[in-house]
């Protein structure tokens, strides 16, 4: 009953931690603007099922790609065997399904072996960042925690499948042991293809040995899948629960297609038509508050989450022609820039019981003017994300504000704007004269 009461304490620690957290969180992401993107439920199911489930963007490079299914899968299939040691902590029972037969013989060996192959991904993905130093993984806003933090969750995730394995071999052993006193719920069961190869590390073990052997990796393998959930919320690896929800509701629009605002087209209509009346004031109720993005709150929910899917996998960046041709812009910092500004509110929320200004803004305290200016709007960033994240639709607000707001355009783009005005087309010339060129 001790040991099942502990089990009790550490399930509740767990997962009200994790819920708390998780709660904090979206309490952020609603902070945000609102936005409708539950329309067209078909498409959206079809898009999460081949993107989200079907990790179709990912296989777009193939090495990584197949390397991450492998993780992806052994994490799903695998964590189903959690039902069991759920059910064995709380009740105290042992292999619990294992009276299933031959169908819990094939599960066992089954996670075994995707137990294994996550190793092998694991281990592959460590030498791809260390040995082979692949580029994207050493930028400039990688340095610190984010390199730190990859590191520990292919280290976590080795260290659970090593206790998984190695609780299966000194499971196996004990079940051919005789002497089992007190332990006798180790009957046969299960099948061990890969625990059966650390079976001769441990066959010299007295029983007592192996009990606390099993035991140990038992408890380790729980406790550690509770910690990783709560990992999950302060880490970039928070996409594996994300990431469903962020490919539901992505944009279906075409790239390149414009979130033009309501209010502005209006005023363009009214500018545009010789019978409106030029004094007439705007209809009371639909002038925006604020155009565009100078902080968090100023940005969709839908930005928002988008920011805590991201993977930092650095897929963005590297598409990137602004980047590539050495200017500051990186849409994964973007992204990385965002989730840092949502942290910083959700510690003020949670300090004050709600939203107080601490003097700081998205815009020139976490992401530059220089950055959101190199942008190209090519949308590359947005074709290479595998989780459909949208770095060019935040640059884009950001620049909204900086134009509309403050009047603060570039002056290229001034001077742009004034030709538009004066002479209807972005050249410095009337449009009588467009075709002079040709007379030469």
């Amino acid at each position: 009953m001790i040991a099942q009461v502990m089990f009790a304490i550490l399930l509740a620690l767990g997962i009200g931690l994790f819920t708390r957290n998780v709660r904090r969180i979206i309490g952020v992401i609603r902070m945000g603007t609102d936005v409708d993107r539950n329309d067209r439920k078909k498409e959206r199911w079809a898009e999460m099922i081949r993107v989200a489930l079907g990790q179709s963007k990912m296989v777009r490079r193939p090495v990584a790609g197949f390397f991450h299914i492998l993780i992806y899968l052994g994490f799903v299939i695998i964590n189903i065997e959690v039902i069991e040691i759920l059910i064995d902590g709380l009740a105290g029972t042992h292999r619990v399904f294992a009276s299933s037969g031959m169908v819990y013989n094939v599960l066992i060996g089954s996670f075994e072996v995707l137990a294994a192959l996550v190793v092998v991904a694991c281990v592959v993905f460590l030498f791809r960042r260390y040995a082979v130093h692949i580029k994207r993984f050493w930028s400039p806003e990688m340095k610190g925690w984010p390199t730190l933090d990859a590191t520990l969750i292919l280290v976590i995730e080795l260290v659970l499948m090593g206790a998984f394995l190695t609780m299966n071999a000194a499971d196996g052993l004990l079940q051919h042991r005789t002497d089992l006193a007190t332990h006798m719920y180790y009957h046969q069961a299960g099948s061990f293809p890969i625990s059966q190869w650390l079976m001769p590390f441990f066959s010299g073990w007295d029983t007592s040995s192996l009990y606390v052997l099993e035991r140990s990796m038992w408890w380790i393998h729980i406790a550690g899948i509770l910690a990783f959930l709560n990992y999950l919320v302060i880490s970039k690896h928070f996409h594996i629960i994300m990431a469903f929800p962020n490919v539901w509701y992505s944009n279906l629009e075409p790239k390149g297609a414009m979130n033009n605002m309501d209010a502005v087209t209006e005023q363009v209509k009214l500018m545009m038509d010789p019978n409106a009346d030029p004094y007439a004031a705007a209809p009371e109720g639909e002038t925006p508050s604020r155009f565009g993005a100078a902080d968090v709150m100023n940005l969709n929910w839908v930005q928002l989450m988008n920011a805590y899917t991201c993977t930092e996998c650095g897929r963005c960046t590297s598409e990137c022609p602004a980047n590539a041709t050495g200017k500051k812009l990186s849409p994964r910092k973007i992204m990385m820039d965002t989730r840092d500004r949502l942290e910083d509110v959700k510690e003020v929320v949670a300090r004050e019981g709600k939203w107080v200004e601490d003097g700081k803004t998205l815009l020139d305290d976490y992401i530059s003017r220089e950055e959101i200016w190199a942008c190209t709007t090519c949308n590359a960033c947005v074709e290479a994300c595998p989780v459909g994240i949208d770095p060019l639709s935040i640059i884009a607000e950001m620049r909204r504000y900086v134009v509309m707001e403050e009047g603060k355009a570039p002056v290229e783009l001034n001077s742009m704007m004034t030709n538009i005005e004066n002479n209807g087309a972005p050249w410095a010339f009337p449009a009588a004269d467009r075709l002079k060129w040709a007379e030469q």
